[in-house]
């Protein structure tokens, strides 16, 4: 039996000898080399090594294989914590020399954009982050450089989501927003559930904001523009401190349902007419309108002073204080006046370095030489070379005025004009920033000192102030060696640190020209008489903006955050902007717009957002009743849009499609959910 021979009692074979055992093993080596090659192939290996092909471009050196068709469709699967983290760790390291080139390039967009129009276009993982934080760090305000560039390559680490943008299978229930002062609600601001308290540093809240703001009791369609900037309906921003607030001051008035505002009635004694010609007299090379176009007013009055420079051509934004709970920011909005809420703390202000020709500030009870000089060197950052910081005050406080004067003589600012005005009682002094470096080598003491080399005065989301100084720029390919041109000249002339750009942006021009003259302003029912706050949520060069010049409206270019650095070049033509993370809600009062517009916006953050669809509910709370909605995106981004809009209850006026690209312009109606 087979089995005997196999037992202890078998008699043994004679060994083989040394030749047949070449052979064998021979024998056996080959048959395994033809099973493995017929039983593997390269798609295998490739498809079990990764679940999804959206990051092949991981190893630039690798050599590159026509083996898409062979793959499967890509499937998001979700990986586990150590494969997750070990991807990130090794990503990380694969585009550590990208990110970093991209850091230096975004001091220079001429350099950053010059090769060709996919430099703007592009994903959103290959944009140039101005300093993203990871979700829930925005609370935490004293963040080093280290960590920042840090959390820049953990958000350029995670996968891509090669799912749908909104889950199909969703259901979208709506609920309205709780709280105190629910009906003025900013998410970002407002405290939850702290009784109206608000954050010192803008704060988001851990998850999606998805309720919807209520209306005020009796909120109307506004008062159009120009006669909101005389009255505006006082129901649909009243509260108890502004009612408080409005008895005690002469520039505003409750006259039966509105609140009025009497041209002749200002915060400035003599009126602000007065104020303006003073100012203009202490130094002539102010020329409001022309030399000056782009200001920043710190906090927020009556609305006087930016609204008389509005007739002169000066586009000024108004800096309302989150500590602000009268809310006055939301009265200019209301009456039509730009406006944004922010800070003055340990962040840095959401705007790029040297970009405003002038900031005001009037007593805004700042001690600007507290901190180091902290908050001075913050306007000295975002203020233009040449740029002019004008400060009036009606009471002199010597240890402020000592203080003031021994910081600004450390950064070199040049004091033009100091007089106290009769008339207006104010003492009103006049400084000038420096235009060039040559200034800084007299100073006795490098304190405070230039910043480091490697820091990007562009950086400023979430990113805090650093006490030290930004050199200026010295080439004439650098943006800054020059003042811009006049207005109006400064919209469509570009100065040469622009390089290639110039072309791009003349044929953005007459893109948006095009579109907006054909199409937005006959072609979609729009009625533009009552329009006047605009937002563009994805600028890139301004051109939606320039195109609208000639409208009465004012246009807020939002660059986000994970974009290409083009804001320079918006306030370059005299426009006004600023950096954004559509993933959170933006830092302005409910109803704050007349018209949004939104190009390919979604499609750009489809792989940055956990709930894509709380965007839709963020533009539903800044947009008023009434207002406008122009969405150009993907076909299949689009579709799923217009669903949700449906069950908002907006009004879809215009849908288009063509080449798997369209259009959807929506109107919000008054419609709220029950509870």
């Amino acid at each position: 039996m087979a089995g005997a021979r196999l037992g202890r009692n078998a008699k043994p074979r004679a060994p083989l000898s040394f030749c047949w055992k070449i052979l064998l093993a021979s024998f056996l080596g080959l048959s395994f080399v033809i099973v493995w090659s017929i039983f593997s192939s390269p798609s295998a290996s490739i498809s079990t090594g990764r679940d999804s092909f959206d990051n092949i471009q991981g190893n630039p050196s690798a050599p590159t294989h026509s083996i898409a068709s062979k793959l499967p469709p890509p499937v998001t699967v979700k990986p586990s914590s150590s494969r997750n983290e070990s991807e990130s760790s090794l990503r990380k390291e694969e585009k550590k020399g990208v990110v970093e080139q991209k850091h230096d390039a975004k001091a220079n967009p001429h350099e950053a954009h010059a090769d060709g129009e996919e430099e703007i276009e592009i994903d959103v993982e290959d944009g140039v982050d101005v300093n993203p934080e990871e979700e829930n760090q925005s609370s935490q305000g004293d963040t080093s450089g280290e960590e920042n560039e840090s959390n820049t390559d953990k958000k350029k680490s995670k996968k891509k989501n090669s799912g749908p943008l909104f889950d199909p299978k969703a259901r979208y229930e709506w609920k309205l927003c709780g709280g105190r002062n629910k009906q003025n609600y900013m998410p970002c601001i407002d405290m939850e559930g702290a009784g109206g308290r608000r954050h010192h540093e803008r704060s988001c809240p851990n998850g999606a904001v998805t309720c919807l703001v209520p209306l005020p009791k009796g909120y109307s369609a506004l008062v159009p523009w120009p006669e909101s900037k005389s009255k505006v309906l006082f129901g649909n921003v009243a509260h108890p401190k502004l009612s408080a607030f409005v008895k005690t001051k002469n520039w505003v008035n409750v006259s039966g349902e509105y609140l009025t505002f009497p041209s002749q009635e200002s915060e400035f004694k003599g009126g602000v007419q007065h104020y303006l010609d003073s100012i203009e007299e202490m130094v002539p090379d102010i020329e409001w309108g022309k030399n000056i176009r782009i200001l920043l007013d710190i906090g927020c009055s009556d609305g006087s002073f930016v609204g008389t420079l509005l007739e002169k051509d000066v586009l000024t934004l108004s800096l309302g204080m989150m500590n602000d709970q009268t809310d006055l920011a939301q009265v200019l909005l209301e009456r039509g006046i730009p406006a944004v809420v922010g800070n003055l703390g340990i962040r840095r202000l959401p705007f790029p370095g040297g970009i405003f020709d002038a900031i005001h500030c009037s007593g805004c009870n700042i001690h600007w030489h507290s901190n180091g000089g902290r908050l001075l060197l913050e306007m000295n950052r975002i203020l233009r070379p040449g740029g002019y910081f004008i400060m009036s005050t009606s009471h002199g406080d010597a240890e402020s005025e000592v203080g003031m004067s021994s910081l600004t003589a450390s950064i070199c600012w040049n004091v033009l004009a100091h007089k106290t005005d009769e008339i207006s009682e104010l003492g009103v002094k006049l400084y000038q920033r420096p235009a060039s470096n040559e200034i800084y080598d007299l100073r006795r003491r490098n304190e405070p000192p230039f910043c480091k080399d490697g820091e990007n005065q562009d950086f400023a989301w979430y990113a805090p102030i650093k006490t030290c100084l930004h050199k200026l720029p010295a080439a004439i390919e650098e943006r800054g060696t020059d003042w811009p041109e006049e207005w109006p000249n400064r919209l469509e002339t570009f100065p040469e640190w622009l390089g290639d750009l110039q072309e791009k942006i003349i044929a953005d021009n007459e893109h948006w020209k095009a579109i907006i003259s054909r199409s937005y302003l006959v072609g979609l029912g729009i009625d533009w008489s009552k329009i006047r706050n605009v937002m563009d949520m994805k600028a890139i060069y301004g051109g939606f903006a320039a195109a609208l010049a000639p409208q009465k409206v004012w246009v807020m270019n939002v660059v986000p955050v994970h974009a290409p650095n083009t804001l320079p070049i918006i306030f370059e033509r005299g426009l006004l902007g600023i950096f954004h993370d559509w993933c959170e809600p933006f830092s302005t009062y409910p109803r704050s717009y007349d018209l949004l517009h939104a190009d390919h916006l979604f499609s750009r953050l489809k792989n940055r957002c956990k709930e894509p669809f709380a965007i839709l509910v963020e533009m539903d709370r800044i947009l008023r009743p009434g207002g406008w909605v122009i969405i150009r995106d993907k076909s299949e981004i689009l579709n799923p849009i217009e669903k949700i809009f449906k069950t908002l209850q907006w009004d879809i006026t215009m849908t288009f499609t063509q080449d798997k690209e369209g259009i959807i312009c929506v109107k919000k109606t008054m419609w709220r959910p029950l509870t």
